[in-house]
């Protein structure tokens, strides 16, 4: 293949620099073009001194200057602002755009970047749920495909390659996060050091935190729903401890394909940005006979209720999908920032659902206003929990 031209999107996260990791190692098909990083100017300089981008942007116009005064020796252009990143994604230099931005701060630049004909490489939950209909729409006219990166996800699309067959379900596979086995008045008094703990996965604060609530997965169907044309009806949740079998998809008889491998996430990263081709990689590999078990069942509503609010979310359609979203992103935070318990978080999203303005086919002016509104109302519920 020809080498490949890539912009990361959040290349100091989890994301970015396993992103990077591959990069690396196939300096003869990839190389980067443009990384931006939101705080974290002294990785983002390390990085773009490493791998030479022809621009970085740090979002953070603070910290402009710093990283400005660094990458003076070198020929890389440096800008801030959100605004710049908008800008960039959208040059002839860039082929490939890995959307690895935490949170709904990912939509703006990826729509960008759609209406540039770009490959998206999408590693942001948060796009597809506040806006699927929108940014589908938008892939299709303008020609930009987009590739999973989610582990879930790449799974799926990895099951479908050489397939016509129709679906009759997708298996959306769970590792169920650090509290799979903790009842439901534990997760009352469970702390954030606990809930940080990935039993399988090394990802982000916010990304882990949803894999505590099992919120990640309702985040994930939905994503599915939108990537691959599916009702949420279509798609089943199953809580597989090991993290071995990614996802599965179940045809109309009865055959069922699975993805495996080891729990690392360059897999998912390297696929889609080489597709079609698939090359080496240095992975864990799979030894069976020391796999003494594969288990599989249902996740708990009661325990985790977000599962629940995010299928009530997507029925629903129209905006809900977002408010639910930007609810759970106030909630995260104010768990992380240890304003509110563990389990307060799905009562948070399921009351500002209940109390946001709702909109039947928004407009995606209409998705920036639900978003901020939505934050406004859980930040006010959150407020009301400290007080």
């Amino acid at each position: 293949m020809n080498k490949r031209r890539i912009a990361i999107l959040g290349s100091t996260g989890s994301i970015g620099r396993q992103a990077l990791d591959v990069i690396s190692r196939h300096p003869d098909k990839f190389e980067t073009e443009l990384l931006t990083a939101n705080n974290n100017a002294s990785l983002l300089i390390e990085q773009a001194i490493r791998f030479r981008p022809g621009s970085v942007v740090i979002c953070n116009g603070d910290l402009y200057q710093t990283v400005s005064d660094a990458l003076d020796p070198y020929d890389i252009k440096v800008f801030a602002g959100m605004g710049s990143v908008n800008d960039l994604v959208k040059s002839s230099a860039i082929d490939i755009v890995l959307a690895a931005m935490v949170g709904f701060s990912g939509l703006e630049p990826t729509i960008h970047a759609i209406k540039s004909g770009k490959i998206i490489a999408l590693a942001n939950k948060e796009t597809l749920v506040a806006a699927g209909s929108i940014v589908m729409r938008l892939s299709r006219e303008y020609g930009s495909p987009v590739l999973p990166v989610d582990s879930e996800h790449s799974a799926i699309f990895q099951c479908l390659q050489g397939e016509r067959a129709e679906i009759e379900k997708i298996l959306l596979t769970a590792s169920g996060g650090p509290f799979l086995h903790t009842d439901a008045h534990t997760l009352r008094t469970v702390t954030k050091k606990q809930a940080l703990r990935h039993p399988n996965w090394n990802m982000g604060a916010k990304v882990t935190i949803d894999s505590a609530s099992m919120m990640n997965k309702g985040l994930e169907m939905i994503e599915a729903s939108w990537l691959f044309n599916l009702p949420p009806d279509k798609i089943e949740i199953v809580v597989h401890p090991q993290s071995v079998i990614h996802s599965m998809v179940q045809f109309t008889d009865g055959s069922i394909k699975a993805q495996l491998g080891a729990p690392d996430m360059r897999v998912p990263i390297q696929y889609a940005l080489s597709y079609p081709e698939r090359i080496s990689l240095d992975t864990e590999r799979l030894d069976f006979p020391a796999l003494s078990r594969l288990s599989f069942f249902a996740p708990d509503p009661e325990r985790f209720p977000a599962v629940s609010l995010a299928y009530a979310a997507h029925k629903q359609g129209g905006n809900m999908a977002c408010i639910m979203n930007g609810a759970n992103e106030m909630a995260v935070s104010a768990f992380l920032e240890d304003k509110i318990l563990f389990h307060r978080i799905p009562h948070i999203i399921e009351k500002t659902m209940e109390k946001c303005s709702f909109v039947v086919a928004p407009s995606l002016e209409d998705i920036y206003r639900t978003h901020a509104e939505a934050k406004a109302l859980a930040a006010e519920l959150i407020r009301k929990e400290t007080e």
